[in-house]
């Protein structure tokens, strides 16, 4: 294919943004001989789940745990479904499971790994009185048909509480799946909840050896060996619109393509915002308000080894109520995660990270930080940041088992931080919403005929969500 101002290339599907829902639905349109052209206006393919490097260290974006480990040999698992719909080899990801992760709140530590009945001996040491409740809940999410496109967006919190009588264990349970895959404030959409439930807590957490770069250049080969060409720093400028279809779609170099369907993973307001005739603020009222703020350490130390930090993801709430919602300041450290990525059972420790992490998360407020910038310029932006950083790693070691204050800052070798203003830099996702508008449309569709929404927007989050995504909305529109 020929780019530059005025070519002319034609396709049979133009897959809008290099994320992993984008891929992947490039990978199973060019595995029925489609005709696939990629555009990504980012100098790097993942979108909210990426890698960049600083000062020759590699920093993953995105991924502190893939969900939804199986062991090899489990059926009708969404890892499984994914490899084969890919046609990937489960050992060309080099997963490594957890070790154990905890979620820290109300005064009590449950733990939980990828053996189920860990979390439930747990609960039934914390709160025997709503075991049997718990059962229950758990037998009703297993029977759920949380994939199904149809699926009602009913209040997770509702149905939570007619099983669950208990608010601190209710809390509990939202707490992981919130912080890993809510676009809700104070709740989830029951098919959400039900997704998540069974990704962290039935099947569990893993890593690729070499996190989240090892998933993507997987993705960025298939897509390549399928057919597919893909187009860096190139992004989408406008979409024709003619008779309610897309006529053709204008690209920041000039070129214009002329596809017969087009999928974008930019998000659905980003998205509709390119189409002709329509109003710059297109679905401003269903743009995400859930935003996060991250602290990156990076350490001269084995945080198990030499700091006893042996669990993998710690969601923590040190609130009476755990509050899952746009904060009233730049952040909110009463709750977050804690995410130690060393502590995986790698299948070779001899290729395991050389440094240690620690990477803290807690909600944000885009609006405060922009507003911050926008009137006190870079410095204040910065004076802020590292005071957040400060706040968050100080948070961490209060539910990391106690090393001294000057012990983990000496041992301290790079640090970064991020606040939803470098979401939306990197990624063009309005707000800084990691998880996309509220109200998700499961099926896809746009007022658009030939144009389709896949990844957040869509409705499966996470990086398990996002490919099978491309992969649903590859094989619902673009397949015969």
């Amino acid at each position: 294919m020929k780019f530059g101002n005025g070519a002319e290339i034609r396709a049979d599907a133009l897959i809008i943004g290099a994320g992993m829902s984008g891929l992947a639905a490039g990978i199973r349109l060019a595995h029925f001989g489609k005709k696939v052209l990629l555009v990504e206006r980012h100098y790097s393919v993942g979108g909210l789940n990426g890698f960049y490097a600083r000062d020759g260290r590699g920093y993953d974006v995105g991924l502190h745990a893939m969900t939804n480990f199986v062991p090899a040999g489990a059926k009708n698992a969404p890892l499984t479904k994914l490899l084969r719909q890919l046609r990937i080899r489960r050992e060309e990801l080099d997963l490594c499971p957890q070790r154990e992760s905890a979620v820290h709140a109300f005064g009590e530590r449950i733990r939980f790994s990828n053996d189920f009945s860990l979390l439930e001996s747990e609960i039934a040491r914390a709160f025997p009185r709503e075991i049997d409740a718990f059962r229950k809940l758990d037998a009703f999410l297993r029977d759920y048909d949380e994939t199904s496109l149809s699926a009602r967006d009913s209040s997770a919190r509702e149905c939570v509480a007619a099983f669950i009588r208990s608010r601190e264990l209710a809390d509990v349970l939202f707490l992981p799946l919130s912080f890993y895959g809510s676009s809700i404030e104070d709740d989830m959409a029951l098919p959400q909840f039900a997704i998540m439930w069974r990704s962290i807590f039935r099947e569990g957490f893993a890593r690729p050896h070499l996190g989240v770069r090892q998933i993507l250049r997987l993705l960025v080969r298939k897509f390549a060996e399928a057919g597919g060409v893909r187009k860096m720093r190139c992004g989408a400028k406008r979409i024709r619109v003619e008779n309610g279809r897309a006529a053709a779609v204008e690209l920041d170099d000039g070129s214009v393509v002329f596809a017969e369907k087009i999928f974008s993973c930019a998000g659905a307001a980003e998205t509709m915002r390119l189409c002709e005739g329509v109003p710059a603020d297109y679905g401003a009222d269903n743009v995400g308000r859930l935003a996060f703020c991250e602290a990156i350490s990076v350490l001269d130390a084995a945080p198990a080894e030499d700091f006893g930090w042996n669990e993998t993801v710690i969601f923590f709430n040190d609130a009476e109520r755990f509050h899952y919602r746009r904060p009233d300041g730049l952040i909110d450290p009463r709750s977050g995660v804690v995410c130690i990525p060393n502590n995986y059972v790698w299948s070779d420790p001899a290729r395991a990270p050389r440094e240690g992490c620690l990477r803290v998360t807690c909600l944000a407020d885009y609006s405060r930080w922009k507003e911050l910038r926008e009137n006190g310029g870079e410095e204040a932006y910065a004076r802020a940041k590292a005071l957040a950083y400060e706040k968050l790693a100080d948070t961490a070691l209060t539910h990391l088992p106690a090393v001294p204050a000057e012990k983990f800052r000496g041992a301290l070798a790079a640090s970064d931080f991020f606040t939803p203003l470098t979401v939306e830099k990197f990624t063009g996702k309005l707000g800084g919403a990691i998880y996309g508008a509220a109200k998700k449309n499961r099926a896809g569709t746009t007022p658009v005929g030939n144009l389709f929404i896949c990844g957040t927007d869509q409705g499966f989050l996470g990086i398990t969500g996002a490919m099978l995504s491309g992969i649903s909305m590859a094989n619902l529109h673009g397949l015969p």
